[in-house]
């Protein structure tokens, strides 16, 4: 097993009693971290909630460790991926942090800055993406080879890398979003496109610290997409859940009718912190005030 490097009192058991992880884990191979990084995404929500509660997100390790082991929280990609660094580090992986570039898709082309944080993981001279904070249809449930060109199918489609010399980029092709209710067919939340790209990133290695600015902005700026809209997303072995705003939403994958089932409906204030704890887990300290502002955002 890896040593343990003295983080305060941080610890792997604990963090694997959260996501519900029994398994062995002296041995840092890839059969091992597909199934820590898919016990994650089904256990720790993808969420910004904080933001909307007064309070700040952080990008110190030891503060999002507590967030989310110990109060059972979730959150955004710098605070999930960054914790999941550590562990699998702490497990003797061969881990480097990435930046990567979101799409826009109304622009047709990638933010302008590093937002979103990922880490390439080296197994027996093989490279994989881990990824286990983006949320909705995008989120990989296992880590990708780094591969370029390769179709890699996971449970909300087909995923893809492709190397453009001085970007890699992450592609998906899903399915037709069906829609029960249907007063939301028209939902802005409602994927239309079956292919997308995702993000763009290159392989120059990232301290932690490269995202301060970027979570600075995402949480003050009134015009970035995580102040307009509150956001909570877990992964389900069968599809995935969501609360934008006030929203609710269950997706239930059927690959073999090629269609994500898709069950939406409004909530009221009275009722968003029974859903939160009844369908994600999550307990929040301070009063959340949900908010869903036009932006684009699909799920």
């Amino acid at each position: 097993m890896a040593t343990h490097i003295d983080h305060g009192k941080m610890n792997l058991e604990e963090y694997f009693k959260r996501i519900g992880f029994h398994g062995a884990f002296d041995k840092p191979d890839l059969a091992t971290l597909k199934m820590i990084h898919k016990q994650h995404v089904m256990s720790v929500p993808f969420e910004n909630l904080s933001i909307h509660c007064g309070e700040r997100n952080s990008l110190d390790l030891e503060i999002i460790f507590d967030k989310i082991v110990r109060k059972k929280r979730g959150g955004w990609c710098m605070e999930n991926n960054c914790l999941f660094g550590w562990v699998i580090r702490e497990m003797g992986y061969d881990a480097t942090t990435l930046g990567s570039r979101v799409f826009n898709s109304l622009l047709n082309n990638f933010y302008p800055e590093e937002s979103h944080l990922i880490h390439k993981v080296v197994i027996e001279g093989n490279a994989y993406i881990a990824d286990v904070s983006f949320g909705m249809s995008s989120q990989l449930w296992e880590p990708m080879e780094l591969i370029s060109g390769k179709d890699q199918p996971q449970a909300a489609g087909v995923f893809r890398l492709i190397d453009e010399g001085n970007l890699w980029v992450l592609e998906k092709t899903g399915r037709k979003f069906q829609v029960i209710n249907p007063d939301f067919a028209q939902s802005s939340l409602v994927n239309k496109k079956e292919k997308g790209t995702i993000y763009g990133f290159t392989l120059t290695p990232r301290e932690v610290d490269h995202f301060s600015e970027r979570s600075h902005f995402l949480q003050t700026d009134p015009n970035a997409l995580f102040m307009k809209k509150s956001i909570c997303s877990l992964q389900t072995p069968t599809g995935f859940r969501a609360l934008v705003g006030w929203t609710y939403s269950e997706v239930t994958y059927k690959p073999e009718e090629s269609i994500n089932v898709l069950d939406m409906r409004d909530i009221t204030d009275d009722e968003i912190e029974k859903i939160l704890m009844e369908k994600f887990n999550v307990k929040l300290q301070s009063k959340l005030r949900p908010i869903n502002e036009k932006a684009i955002y699909t799920m």
